[in-house]
């Protein structure tokens, strides 16, 4: 029996939305449907509007561009949306790939229409239908044995995505400029001058834990943000702004964060600053 799929891209664009949908829901659909979405998905529609037909390349050609190109495009997506409003983010780069794909399905899906159906590219899978009482026993034994290893995979798989593991408790804290992004941070400042930048922090350490922030200068504090509470896989990201009313060169100025009230910083970040009367 030949199966042939003539359009694919309407499953890969399915499956996409799907993953954006569910991203935050469950664990499982993010790796089974993420890894191709980012791994494979990309690279395989720039291929196919690159070679729309049958005879451009082969089966095992397609897939190993596909993954190839893919680890490609998606880091240049990502440097192109560092210079964008929405900057490096989760569902930005998401929606960008989206967007991606779905303009190189339409761009292949007309380059195809001007081809003969005999010539245009066509995912196709034979498969063989075989009686269970036609097999020997032991290649009964043999299809046993790989059917527990395909369950045993699987419910490894799901067993590691969904059961946290105790080396990977950690907390994300980052900064951005004032518009967002990972640039424009303050290096030269007025005398009273207010410059402000983004503090962000992300809870990876599956429970729910309190953080402050406290912002110095030459080690002297100046603010101090919080205490707020974070769920495991929240982030906030608040803009903190900071004067300075003393000319100084090489100014340090230190963000520090504090998690469950401990006196020693958890994390810290840092700018040389210049003030200037």
């Amino acid at each position: 029996m030949r199966i042939e799929v003539k359009n694919e891209f309407s499953y890969i664009l399915f499956f996409s939305v799907i993953l954006l949908i569910l991203m935050d829901v469950s664990v499982t659909v993010r790796v089974a449907l993420g890894v191709p979405f980012v791994l494979f998905f990309p690279g395989y529609t720039l291929i196919a509007a690159l070679f729309p037909a049958r005879d451009d390349l082969d089966g095992i050609e397609r897939v190993a561009l596909s993954c190839g190109l893919s680890i490609a495009v998606v880091p240049l997506l990502g440097l192109i949306l560092n210079f964008t409003p929405w900057g490096i983010r989760l569902y930005p780069i998401l929606l960008t790939l989206l967007f991606f794909m779905l303009l190189l399905s339409i761009i292949t899906i007309h380059r195809r229409n001007k081809l003969t159906l005999d010539k245009r590219f066509v995912v196709a899978l034979n498969v063989k239908i075989i009686k269970w009482s036609d097999l020997s026993r032991m290649d009964k034994i043999l299809s046993v044995a790989l059917a527990g290893a395909v369950i045993f995979a699987a419910g490894s798989l799901y067993y590691a995505s969904a059961t946290p593991k105790v080396d990977e408790k950690f907390t994300e804290f980052y900064m951005l400029g004032p518009g967002g992004k990972a640039e424009g941070y303050p290096r030269v400042m007025k005398t009273g001058e207010e410059k402000e930048v983004i503090l962000g922090t992300v809870n990876h350490e599956y429970r729910q834990v309190s953080y402050s922030v406290e912002v110095r200068m030459d080690g002297v504090v100046m603010t101090r943000l919080g205490p707020f509470k974070i769920n495991h896989e929240e982030k906030k990201e608040e803009s903190v702004s900071f004067s300075v009313y003393e000319p100084h060169e090489n100014l340090k100025v230190e963000f520090l964060l504090f998690k469950d009230g401990e006196s020693a910083p958890y994390r810290s970040l840092h700018l040389w600053v210049n003030v200037h009367e």
